[in-house]
């Protein structure tokens, strides 16, 4: 077994797979960005290394400072957690090419034959996996996919072929939509996945989206541990996920879970991975289900931990961190096909920083003024945070994970009930409202709604009224009275975390701005429009006259679409900013001329950041 485990993610993940490290007695290493600095997955770990500033490319994304402090801290194995570089084949290559250390995960040639879209499309063929109408090569031109939907019929899908989490995907509606839909695609892909690559593929219009739980050790040894219905999504994105699925017969059921086992054979995985799948849903037997006559198409692998894996554990009883970390020191599985069980049923619910009443828009900034999560029998939340904490929102919007489990769905439900009532977070809107009424939903309640129900069936009203009913609002600043004040400060020596705590009596605060430390969320000041070197202000007081367009959240900028000196039309779009996986078009107001452009391609901005002077 292993001696020390660093973890390349941050979040829920991150204390979850320490917490399955320190049951196995493995010491463990976080590593974090400047963001990230005061974060709870930090202050759990054993050691805790500095990789960058905020920004994903420049921090957790960045392959040589993630092996740089694994090697620093004397790690003998890397865990990617999922998202990042959890499915970078070439960044598994680097780990394990590296003396001493090993990679978590299946073996870097596996994930270059699964992990890439379009290799797993190929594999599956060749395994006799049924997959959906599509290429097995890169697309790269519009007219490629205007052929491929005369084809087969519009709309049509594009993917990113490093894609995963509902990003890099874009549905073609008409050949007028597809030059912009293949750009956006392929901009998301190389953002997000280092990958501009896409494919195409039949868009099935009612479908189910069901995955079959794998995990295998190096022995030969291939097991399923069931399947999970995630078919309630926005924006091909899962809010909730249960299992088993309650759309399917037990022979459908069997027929899915064997064709996974199938394809992790004939791609010589080992370690977890999942295998999704899309079941049509237009054909129901008497009882209201899915039965063996039923199409279903492979969907992809995803070459890593689900972030829903949660409802196998709570199904079956099988760590599954834990199994990933034992295959990878080399041991084989102790339980048979025959010996995996699943029993009552389970449901996962994304508690993710957005107001669900408002498109799903992220949060743009918070505290947790009151986190108070819910237990009792049959009730799991997965976390990394604590009160008073600050709500970072560089990264995913998700902040925690409630897992409910019981005899049976109704049970389940009943559970999810109790405990989403009893769960409260104060300080920024976040989904609860929403799952609170997904379970008085009767489509939902009778495993009726396809992956489209969210965005096309809902009544968006209900929604609103469940965010009126349960939503809260921040719940304001403190009187700021106190005479004495702790505070912790953070100090990294060789870039290495140590904390240090200071207690200030009769005297003003510390100030922690300035140079970039944490009181800004380690995000340089950025030069003003107009301006020379550094101000000392604030980024939204930019000196050039005219009128300012700021950043409405925080996020990064993916485009930029004009330069000084342009003439401008109200609606043009200047930029794109990417908040929380959505892509948001900043456009001019009013029409006039570009007199100062203050960002650039992959910076990241505050909200209320200065990014375009008109004039």
């Amino acid at each position: 077994m292993f001696e020390k485990v660093l973890v390349a993610n941050r979040g829920e993940i991150a204390v979850r797979v320490m917490r399955a490290c320190e049951e196995l007695g493995v010491g463990t290493v976080a590593v974090y960005s400047e963001a990230d600095k005061h974060a709870g997955f930090v202050r759990y770990a054993d050691e805790a290394y500095n990789v960058g500033p905020a920004r994903a490319a420049d921090s957790y994304n960045d392959g040589a400072a993630v092996i740089e402090a694994a090697e620093k801290a004397d790690a003998d194995a890397i865990h990617p957690g999922y998202g990042f570089m959890a499915e970078n084949a070439d960044f598994a290559a680097r780990v394990e090419e590296t003396d001493g250390i090993t990679w978590i995960g299946p073996a870097s040639e596996a994930m270059e034959r699964l992990g890439e879209k379009t290799h797993a499309r190929q594999v599956m063929r060749e395994a006799d996996v049924p997959i959906v109408p599509g290429t097995t090569e890169s697309v790269e031109d519009p007219e490629q996919v205007v052929e491929f939907g005369e084809e087969h019929g519009f709309p049509v899908l594009i993917k990113a072929e490093g894609g995963g989490g509902g990003m890099g995907q874009e549905v073609v509606e008409s050949p007028e939509d597809a030059e912009e839909a293949l750009e956006t695609a392929q901009r998301e892909g190389e953002a997000y996945f280092s990958n501009a690559s896409v494919y195409l593929e039949r868009f099935l219009d009612n479908a189910r989206h069901v995955e079959v739980q794998i995990i295998a050790d190096k022995h030969g040894n291939v097991r399923h541990v069931g399947e999970r219905d995630c078919s309630l999504q926005r924006r091909q994105q899962k809010v909730i996920e249960e299992g088993p699925s309650p759309a399917l017969t037990d022979e459908l059921r069997e027929d899915i879970r064997e064709a996974a086992r199938r394809g992790a054979d004939a791609g010589d995985y080992y370690n977890a991975g999942t295998f999704e799948f899309l079941v049509e849903d237009d054909d129901r037997n008497d009882e209201g289900l899915l039965d063996a006559d039923t199409d279903f198409f492979f969907l992809e692998v995803n070459t890593r931990i689900q972030v829903e894996h949660t409802v196998t554990e709570e199904l079956t009883d099988i760590d599954l961190v834990k199994w990933q970390i034992r295959v990878a020191a080399g041991e084989e599985l102790t339980f048979d096909q025959d010996d995996v069980e699943l029993e009552g049923h389970a449901m996962e619910f994304r508690i993710n920083a957005e107001n669900a009443a408002n498109d799903f828009a992220p949060a743009t900034g918070g505290e947790y003024e009151v986190y108070d999560p819910p237990g009792g029998i049959g009730v799991r939340v997965d976390d990394a945070h604590r009160q008073g904490d600050d709500l970072v929102t560089d990264y995913d919007s998700m902040v925690a994970k409630l897992i409910t489990h019981g005899e049976d769905r109704a049970e389940c439900i009943a559970r999810g009930k109790r405990a989403l009532a009893d769960y409260t977070i104060e300080g920024f809107p976040t989904i609860i409202p929403f799952h609170r009424m997904m379970l008085t939903d009767e489509p939902f309640l009778e495993g009726r709604h396809t992956t489209k129900y969210l965005d096309d069936d809902l009544d968006h009203e209900r929604i609103e009224a469940a965010q009126e009913k349960w939503g809260t609002e921040p719940a304001g600043a403190g009187d700021g009275d106190e005479e004495v004040v702790e505070r912790e400060f953070t100090v990294e020596v060789n870039g290495k975390r140590f904390e240090v705590e200071l207690e200030e009596r009769g005297a003003p605060a510390i100030p922690t701005g300035g140079d970039g430390a944490a009181g800004n969320g380690g995000q340089a000041q950025r030069p003003q429009p107009g301006g020379g070197g550094s101000s000392g202000g604030d980024a939204g007081g930019a000196s050039a006259e005219g009128q300012e367009v700021t950043a409405e959240m925080q996020g990064t900028i993916l485009e930029v679409n004009v330069a000084e000196g342009d003439e401008v039309a109200a609606g043009d779009v200047l930029c794109v900013l990417e908040a929380m996986k959505m892509e948001n078009d900043i456009v001019a107001e009013n029409g006039g001329t570009v007199t100062a452009v203050a960002v650039s391609e992959g910076d990241s901005v505050d909200m209320g950041d200065t990014m375009f002077v008109l004039d």
